[in-house]
């Protein structure tokens, strides 16, 4: 049996459920990502370039607006995890996207519901979330011994399905979010797990819209950093 301190310790190093969203935008020279910079004063990855994400939020399970995943991205997202998670999943990363840079993923509509949330700000614009337009790109859990562990699904979406976008954020987290090339991102101070992911997202958009490429999961078992494919 674990002493009380003990398992309060192991609980809080237990992963939470997290989503990321890379989101895409096709300019006439080149294509871009939406990133930006975490505060230095943050306690987990401070100063570091990263796609807007976060936590899983107990409103985004209640959440029942927004449509439904794409067939194959809902078995993905299942894999390992309880099903009715893949929406609660899909739902955060467009919350999180909106409150760290303004930029609300969906479409207009005044069938909204009512809410005290932290979806009352995303709704107040006239916009619901819309989980078709995202794809399934990776997932990764924290290394063990870190500060902070998440288990985080990231998701991959076109600029085309921004349906508005506030002047400024106001983010705790991120700086100005900004859009890069490619190559301009891979020349920032990334977390590694970040570059992997900037990298699928490149060999996806070069496969095309019917990339059948499998979903790479990053962990460490036993020690030992691992890939696996879902």
């Amino acid at each position: 049996m674990f002493e009380k301190g003990e398992a309060v310790i192991r609980n809080r190093l237990r992963p939470k459920d997290a989503a990321t969203l890379v989101l895409v935008r096709r300019d006439a020279d080149a294509l871009r990502v939406l990133m930006g910079k975490r505060h230095g004063d943050m306690v987990f990855m401070a100063n570091k370039y990263v796609f807007p994400g976060g936590r899983v939020d107990a409103c985004d399970r209640r959440l029942r607006i927004g449509g439904d995943l794409k067939p194959h991205i809902a078995v993905k997202l299942a894999n390992g995890a309880p099903a009715a998670l893949a929406r609660a999943l899909a739902l955060a990363a467009i919350r999180e996207t909106f409150e760290e840079t303004g930029i609300l993923v969906g479409e207009r509509t005044d069938a909204l519901p009512r809410t005290k949330s932290a979806w009352k700000r995303f709704f107040a614009h006239g916009v619901a979330p819309r989980l078709d337009v995202l794809e399934f790109i990776a997932r990764a859990i924290t290394p063990p011994n870190r500060t902070r562990r998440f288990d985080a699904r990231f998701f991959m979406a076109d600029a085309s399905a921004i349906a508005h976008q506030l002047d400024a954020a106001h983010s705790d987290e991120l700086l100005t979010p900004c859009w890069l090339t490619f190559t301009e991102a891979r020349a920032l101070d990334l977390p590694g797990i970040t570059r992997e992911v900037l990298g699928e997202a490149e060999a996806r958009l070069a496969d095309g819209p019917d990339s059948s490429r499998p979903v790479p999961f990053y962990r460490f078992l036993r020690g030992k950093s691992q890939m696996d494919h879902l």
